[in-house]
């Protein structure tokens, strides 16, 4: 029985090895792939950082927000919700208008993340759109566990996020400079996004249906309230067009 049992016990090692190899193997093909999204989420993550700490939070604030929310875009707009009053309805509709493509992103993503075990919470956690493109498109060496590589490239894309926040906030913490205008930030983020998208399009139907809905609903609500409306409105209206503005842009 003793051998017998040492036997056993060798057989368990090397399966554990095996499989700590396999993690290892998965981590290490995962990283080339997210080498692209290291610089941007690092830099955008300290200006998020030093924007949080201009608006009076301390450093602990983007860092348990950057990990526990983990969406960049919103995290910007919940720095000016948790200085207004509190209205969780508001933020509720805002965050869903905000992260809607993540409801069609999940669904697109129900067959690539099937058998993937506990780390499909994990997964599904922490998609972002980089991480959504990157585990949509990629084709998985033969060698390397599937389930274990979309983990790391969804780790990988969170961290360098916690990190360029916690590097923001401490920096902006302890680094006394004049953080006038820094607010801007977002409002330039968001103009980025959307220049982005109207270049990517021949047509911008959906664009110019943004612009003139949002602003129709600024003159209607004014600028504190236009902003739900707005989004509301938008999704409505693409949605019931969206059949004709595909056949728009497939034609052109």
């Amino acid at each position: 029985m003793l051998n017998l049992y040492g036997i056993k016990l060798a057989a368990e090692d090397v399966d554990h090895m095996k499989k700590r190899n396999q993690i290892w193997i998965a981590c290490r093909a995962a990283f080339p792939y997210t080498v692209p999204i290291l610089a941007g989420f690092v830099f955008l993550g300290i200006a998020y950082g030093i924007y949080m700490n201009s608006l009076g939070f301390s450093a602990i604030y983007p860092i348990i927000m950057s990990f526990a929310i983990f969406a960049g875009s919103m995290e910007f707009v919940a720095a000016n919700l948790l200085l207004g009053a509190f209205n969780p309805m508001n933020a509720l509709f805002l965050t869903l208008m905000v992260n809607a493509r993540h409801l069609f992103y999940g669904i697109s993503m129900l067959d690539k993340y099937r058998g993937t075990g506990k780390k499909k919470f994990y997964l599904i956690y922490g998609m972002c759109d980089e991480s959504f493109s990157i585990n949509c498109t990629v084709n998985v060496p033969k060698n390397v566990d599937k389930g274990w590589f979309m983990f790391f490239v969804t780790l990988l894309n969170h961290f360098y996020w916690v990190i360029g926040a916690a590097i923001g906030g401490t920096f902006g913490s302890l680094v006394k400079f004049n953080t006038e205008g820094l607010d801007f930030v977002m409002t330039a983020l968001f103009v980025v996004i959307f220049v982005e998208q109207w270049m990517k399009e021949k047509r911008h139907y959906s664009a110019l249906t943004g612009l003139g809905i949002s602003a129709a609903s600024l003159m209607i609500f004014g600028g504190n309230n236009f902003m739900i409306p707005a989004m509301l409105a938008i999704l409505g209206v693409l949605t019931a067009f969206r059949k004709p503005l595909e056949k728009v842009e497939v034609a052109a």
